[in-house]
């Protein structure tokens, strides 16, 4: 199972998808021309079933193959969403809407999965139904979240899923994968520190914010470096600073706080919310000030299934020859993992080469990948299901 050439066949119509996405990037829920566009191709390929406004605007597709003996059902998700950053890159494809850019390759996704979705409803060469999914809001709106919500899984009796992320660093044509997490939990959390302002040159007479504020910054490095094994992943990072005053000779009445928590472990996720909330109370109690914590959970981790991954991991190796089974975590995250909490299944990096990285200005997708992640899709339906 290598590339197929069908893919080859396909490249100069599948990258014309993708520029097109590109250059008409969307944010979060409101994908509605992107989504407009994902129906009008699925309906061009003989899509047998389309289902729009799961999840809000996300979009499924059903394929059926020859036969159906087993009563087998893949799904297979791509997202579709876009950045609030605006593009740096030059290309004649380059976003037209200043401000929002496909900086994370979504684009790319989707396009395979719809390269993916016309070569199946091609050949029909499996025995079950391929589901594909088209999900909005992966960059911090849950859609992955809201598709599930909305009972996407039964539904469409999905009884496995397989995801896939471009990656820059990894060369065009390979893939990384691993068994278990693979994708931290992200959490986000807000301190607001409230004192007693003044004037600067009077400290005596404040209950300094800032200052507090700095401790309760160095002391929540402590978790990671002192609350939580060494070999327990973890990330605390405050980034953001923002003070009720403006003026240099002001101690200011409130300090708040921004930033997140990655972990790759439901109880040290546990462990970290714990340790924040009273390190900020305790920490503000002892200088006078008060500290109210306000913590949200997020992405839960992304875990591979063992069985699945393996699957995963046979049909990359088939397709490139190339596949790294034992790569490293990420402290990122990823929505995918809502839908891997209902269902078995495996989420793929496929190799971007030698780009600027996800999320940076001037990133782009390398359609030179496409072959290869439209071949890992389709053959994931074709391996897992194979034609009677």
């Amino acid at each position: 199972m290598p590339v197929k050439n069908r893919f080859a066949e396909l490249l100069p119509e599948i990258t014309a998808w993708r520029q097109d996405f590109h250059e008409n990037p969307e944010l979060l829920f409101d994908v509605h021309r992107t989504a407009d566009k994902v129906v009008e191709l699925l309906r061009s390929f003989g899509v047998d079933e389309i289902v729009t406004g799961i999840g809000r605007t996300g979009v499924v597709g059903v394929i059926h193959g020859k036969t159906n003996s087993k009563n087998r059902v893949i799904g297979l998700r791509a997202d579709m969403d876009a950045l609030p950053i605006h593009e740096q890159t030059g290309l004649p494809y380059a976003s037209k809407t200043p401000g929002k850019m496909h900086a994370c390759g979504h684009d790319g996704h989707t396009a395979m999965l719809l390269g993916a979705a016309k070569y199946l409803a091609e050949t029909r060469n499996f025995d079950g139904k391929a589901v594909v999914i088209f999900q909005p809001a992966e960059e911090g709106g849950g859609g992955g979240r809201e598709m599930c919500a909305d009972g996407m899984m039964a539904r469409f009796g999905v009884q496995e899923v397989y995801g896939m992320h471009n990656m820059p660093g990894i060369p065009v044509g390979h893939f990384a994968i691993r068994t278990g997490a693979l994708m931290a939990a992200a959490d986000q959390f807000e301190i607001v520190v409230t004192g007693k302002g003044g004037h600067a040159a009077k400290p005596h007479d404040c209950i300094d914010t800032t200052l507090v504020a700095a401790h309760i910054i160095v002391a929540l490095q402590s978790i990671a470096s002192r609350g939580v094994d060494p070999l327990g992943q973890v990330v605390v990072s405050v980034c953001t600073v923002a003070t009720d005053s403006t003026a240099h000779n002001v101690i200011p009445q409130v300090v708040k706080l921004k930033g997140t928590a990655r972990t790759m472990d439901s109880k040290i996720q546990d462990f970290v919310e714990k340790r924040i909330s009273e390190i900020a109370t305790l920490t503000a109690a002892a200088q006078g000030a008060r500290a109210d914590v306000y913590y949200e959970r997020g992405y839960p981790v992304t875990v591979n299934a063992e069985d699945n991954t393996h699957y995963a991991a046979q049909v990359a190796q088939d397709v490139s020859g190339h596949v790294d089974t034992n790569t490293p975590p990420l402290m990122g995250a990823e929505d995918f993992s809502y839908l891997l909490n209902e269902r078995p299944g495996a989420y793929i990096f496929v190799g971007n080469g030698d780009t600027a990285m996800v999320h940076h200005p001037a990133y782009n997708f390398d359609d030179n990948a496409i072959p290869f992640g439209a071949s890992w899709y389709a053959g994931m339906v074709e391996a897992r299901m194979p034609s009677a």
